[in-house]
């Protein structure tokens, strides 16, 4: 009977220790898509999924840039959690430390993990400066919300150096050439391109993303499509979007075009008298619907284009 109770708790234990490395499996960020651009540059394409319990937020793509002694990293995550992992990654890429940090914009999906890049000087528009001096916090009550975890040390930590909206400004870090390009508010007001010119690389942030529904939250869109026209007459060989695999400058064609018409058929609409609700059914939205998150998008999209002329035409 001894005998039996002592294999009893062993076979328990056993089983709990296993349960226990499930759940820690289980908790773990997912690994990105590595994607080496070419000798010194790496893209870690996240997952495309909304964040959620099971991805812990992770759904942004990065981009790592190894100079001479330290590396450029573009977007940090959802979380500290998310920035360690990505910060992980790029130990196993490379021994170079990280020295400097862009944000392509303020969404906490591309900020939350800046606080794990101590000693990095973080580069960003002058606009995602103040907002993410402003409601920094909320975004972390988004990611909260969203995957379901306490984050009590996720910190929202702003760039210390700035470039100012219209502008490009050509700057060397760590010996690589950058141009960060800050156009005039397109997917959100807080943007900023970063440009590569000798490798011909654009890294987009969200002003283009790949097989998802672009988010028009925060948007302008006239402005946004007017930007993507921009980056076709650049004609970048290599971009790197915010979230979805690398792009084409014939993907970017694409993509805006849906955006034209989508404009050009709210607007139509308007003209006649017509509310978005009512708009909604005019509206071709074919090659919408093949994209990710197209139900939990389309929706404020339609809404935001509809506000945006409403406010164009008053």
């Amino acid at each position: 009977m001894k005998k039996f109770t002592q294999q009893f708790f062993m076979l328990f234990s056993l089983l709990s220790l296993m349960a226990i490395g499930a759940v820690e499996a289980s908790s773990k960020v997912p690994m990105p898509k590595i994607v080496k651009v070419n000798d010194h540059i790496y893209a870690l394409l996240g997952p495309t999924e909304l964040p959620n319990k099971s991805n812990r937020g992770y759904m942004v793509n990065s981009t790592v840039i190894i100079g001479d002694k330290g590396v450029i990293l573009v977007d940090t995550g959802f979380t500290d959690e998310i920035g360690r992992h990505i910060k992980k990654i790029i130990a196993g890429i490379t021994d170079k430390p990280v020295t400097h940090v862009i944000n392509t914009h303020h969404h906490g999906d591309h900020t939350l993990g800046n606080s794990e890049f101590k000693g990095a000087e973080i580069i960003g528009s002058e606009k995602c400066k103040t907002t993410i001096e402003t409601n920094g916090y909320d975004w972390i009550g988004i990611a909260e919300q969203t995957t379901g975890l306490k984050l009590p040390n996720t910190k929202p930590v702003a760039p210390n150096v700035t470039y100012t909206e219209g502008k490009h400004a050509n700057i060397t870090l760590q010996g690589v050439k950058f141009v960060m390009w800050v156009p005039e508010g397109s997917h959100t007001p807080t943007d900023m391109m970063v440009h590569l010119p000798e490798e011909n690389l654009l890294i987009a942030g969200d002003i283009l993303v790949d097989t998802i529904m672009p988010s028009f939250r925060d948007g302008h869109v006239k402005t946004w499509i007017s930007t993507m026209k921009k980056i076709i007459d650049l004609k970048p060989t290599k971009i790197i979007p915010g979230h979805g695999d690398l792009m084409t400058v014939a993907d970017v064609s694409d993509l805006r075009n849906d955006m034209i018409k989508l404009y050009a058929t709210v607007e139509a609409g308007y003209k006649k008298g017509l509310m978005d609700s009512d708009i909604r059914k005019t509206l071709d939205l074919s090659k919408w619907k093949k994209r990710k998150h197209f139900h939990e998008q389309m929706g404020t999209n339609i809404n935001r284009t509809y506000l945006e002329v409403e406010d164009a035409n008053f």
